[in-house]
């Protein structure tokens, strides 16, 4: 693999993150959050277009809600249409609520729609068969993973009540290949002692998985195939935190790391659209310094620096 290229493609929030990226209708989608800070109760999700291959984006949409700190947006068409999940913290302390939203050119969006049990944070849509699958988590010391499917787009139905409770499991990434269901799972060392990313493996009608522990704790998980070989970006912690694209062994759940993208600190959450030879992929990070703009903070004529999380976007090529 071989980096071609990486560019920041939007630094004017005070924290620009969770990103998630897609080819409609011969154009790139971006989407992330937009907010003042890591959490904060003004996330909005604010959708970038580019008409060139990635090379110069323009600020579309901005989704915002009167109840609700908007994160994570996803993007997916599906029958013709583009959607975007996204979860809101409520304002009103009552929990966690997934939102869909609908568009027909990427730029006029749907009212708001909820989707799925509240409480269960929709992570990520998968197209399989003209249906959409997805798992759901909820947080807590007791929480636990929900895998839920969509016959039209419109309902979401749990497929799996408890999809997997190994430790606090949470954000994932699905696959289909070659007839089987591959889940890539995140675990924190939270509310448990568990902390290495899972493998799951399943068959149709996929309501029965097998699961194995990988050799490394991954974060903001997204998963894809390339020749058969299961890839995924992920956020990597031994060492420095970065943002790295990997490939999974399926056979003994190893993970090599064939890529680090410029990256540190605050970072990942990458979006990918495989093109030909050739992977974009979207995240953010927190690698770059900016001058601090209160002028009270200036010493000897010079301004501070500080690390900032922005939204950067790479092009990589894959060779044989």
């Amino acid at each position: 693999m071989e980096l071609i290229s990486v560019k920041r493609i939007w630094d004017q929030g005070e924290h620009n993150a969770f990103t998630d990226l897609v080819l409609f209708q011969g154009a790139l989608f971006c989407v992330f959050r937009e907010g003042s800070a890591h959490v904060s109760p003004d996330g909005a999700l604010r959708i970038l277009r580019s008409q060139d291959a990635g090379g110069t984006w323009q600020s579309v949409s901005l989704l915002t809600s009167s109840q609700a700190d908007l994160r994570d947006g996803k993007l997916i068409e599906f029958r013709g249409e583009l959607l975007l999940l996204g979860g809101g913290t409520l304002h009103d302390k009552s929990g966690l609520q997934s939102y869909l939203w609908r568009s027909k050119d990427g730029v006029h969006w749907s009212e708001a729609q909820e989707v799925a049990d509240k409480g269960y944070w929709l992570w990520r849509l998968t197209e399989h068969q003209d249906a959409l699958y997805g798992v759901g988590y909820r947080a807590g010391s007791d929480g636990d993973t929900r895998l839920y499917k969509s016959d039209d787009g419109q309902q979401f139905k749990s497929w799996m009540s408890v999809f997997n409770n190994q430790g606090y499991v949470n954000e994932s990434s699905l696959v289909f290949h070659q007839g089987s269901c591959f889940c890539l799972l995140r675990r924190d060392p939270v509310w448990s002692d568990e902390f290495l990313g899972l493998l799951g493996h399943s068959l149709p009608p996929f309501n029965q998985w097998a699961w194995q522990t990988l050799d490394k704790r991954i974060g903001g998980p997204v998963m894809f195939v390339y020749q058969s070989r299961l890839m995924a970006v992920v956020r990597l912690y031994e060492g420095n935190v970065r943002t790295a694209l990997i490939e999974i062994n399926k056979e003994t759940g190893t993970i090599h790391e064939w890529l680090t993208l410029p990256s540190q600190g605050d970072t990942s959450y990458a979006g990918v659209v495989l093109e030909g030879g050739y992977l974009y992929v979207s995240y953010y990070s927190s690698h770059e310094m900016i001058s601090v703009s209160d002028k009270s903070q200036v010493h000897n004529g010079e301004a501070p620096e500080k690390p900032k999380t922005m939204i950067y976007f790479a092009k990589i090529r894959f060779s044989d």
